[in-house]
């Protein structure tokens, strides 16, 4: 759990555990992520083999958990915007 503390003389803001921060929008907020394809598997378990050496795109929810692969970033961003989601770039 992250704990409240004082920050120059104030009491910081309330508790907030991991689980909550992580859900922060949740089904609202995703974010993109260029992978090399051999590191699929690390974020997509179930992703069928590429070639190695490949770049392709992620659409991650705000907690982590995969939600789409494609092999542009924009086939990623329509897929976002057919499900409402806002997007955020991961560097």
């Amino acid at each position: 759990m992250i704990e409240s503390g004082k920050v120059s003389g104030r009491t910081s803001a309330p508790l907030i555990s991991e689980h909550q921060l992580a859900a922060l929008g949740e089904g609202h907020v995703a974010y993109v992520r260029q992978l090399r394809s051999e590191d699929v598997h690390d974020v997509f378990p179930e992703a069928p083999e590429m070639e190695p050496g490949q770049a392709v795109w992620a659409l991650l929810s705000a907690a982590g958990a995969p939600i789409v692969l494609a092999d542009t970033a924009q086939a990623i961003l329509e897929n976002a915007m057919e499900n409402n989601l806002v997007t955020v770039s991961v560097h």
